[in-house]
């Protein structure tokens, strides 16, 4: 991989980009929602992380809309909420979402979960194929489903050409999950680099409970770096985009002083703990028929 930078992307299987370094903004409120937008692109993020249940994206888009910074230079993402999964409501909040946030276009719009049984979740599917075809949307992914839920993706995926025509199929592009040391997802991740879909990580920072953990403290110690840096370095390193969220102008800085330094091939390891300790909502391991 090429030395990374804050300016570092990862390209897609749709032909965009995508910067590897996103900002999340899951549980900030609206009314400071678009002040900590603009700290994020003042420090150089170029990558905001939103979704429709976060109830922000309208600030988010404020925020894009008045930075100075040209609109092809952020990249925004959302998410269909997972409840009421159907064709029907899928494309009508891709409508919804585009109007909340006042932008022309997302960059990329994911299934935040996998919930609502086979049929909502190929109708869900089909709905942002079709947004896509239509300039919408430009890029297209899932969030938190198992491997399960990707393998039978791919059936209704080539369904959807059968009914509908060649390219009607779609093309996952993206995939966010929680992923840290402690959850690695190894059989996620794999199927995943197999088919060239980008991994993105959220709560990359294990929602700050593992900041002295005695892992991290010879790394802290030897590079100078908080826990939090060395955790998303980790992720950089790895090849994912992780999704760090604050909303401290301090932390939104220092999340992003990223690369001065080289966690080495031995350290990397030293992080692979094997363990799966998930620290939010883990739909990956909910049955088909949910």
């Amino acid at each position: 991989m090429a030395r990374l930078t804050i300016k570092s992307k990862l390209r897609l299987r749709s032909g965009y980009e995508m910067p590897m370094l996103g900002f999340g903004v899951y549980q900030t409120p609206a009314d400071a929602c678009a002040d900590v937008v603009l700290q994020a692109l003042k420090a150089g993020y170029r990558h905001i992380d939103s979704a429709a249940a976060y109830r922000n994206e309208g600030p988010c888009g404020a925020a894009i809309r008045s930075s100075g910074i040209p609109r092809s230079e952020i990249f925004f993402t959302s998410k269909i909420p997972p409840r009421a999964l159907s064709y029907e409501n899928t494309k009508a909040q891709v409508d919804t979402s585009l109007q909340t946030s006042g932008l022309d276009y997302i960059d990329l719009m994911l299934i935040h979960a996998p919930y609502g049984g086979r049929e909502a979740r190929k109708g869900a599917w089909k709905a942002l194929v079709e947004a896509q075809t239509e300039g919408k949307i430009r890029s297209l992914g899932i969030s938190n489903y198992g491997v399960h839920h990707l393998d039978e993706m791919e059936v209704y995926m080539k369904e959807l050409e059968e009914e509908h025509g060649k390219g009607r199929g779609g093309v996952v592009d993206v995939g966010q999950w929680e992923v840290h040391p402690w959850l690695g997802r190894s059989d996620i991740v794999a199927w995943c680099q197999k088919r060239g879909i980008v991994v993105e990580a959220y709560s990359p920072l294990v929602r700050g409970q593992r900041m002295d953990d005695k892992l991290l403290q010879p790394l802290t110690n030897k590079y100078g770096k908080t826990g939090a840096q060395i955790l998303l370095r980790w992720s950089l390193q790895k090849g994912y985009v992780p999704l760090p969220k604050s909303v401290t102008p301090s932390r939104i800085k220092e999340n992003a002083e990223l690369y001065d330094f080289d966690l080495t091939d031995s350290e990397m390891d030293s992080l692979e703990t094997g363990e799966y300790v998930a620290c939010a909502w883990d739909p990956t391991v909910s049955p088909l028929e949910q």
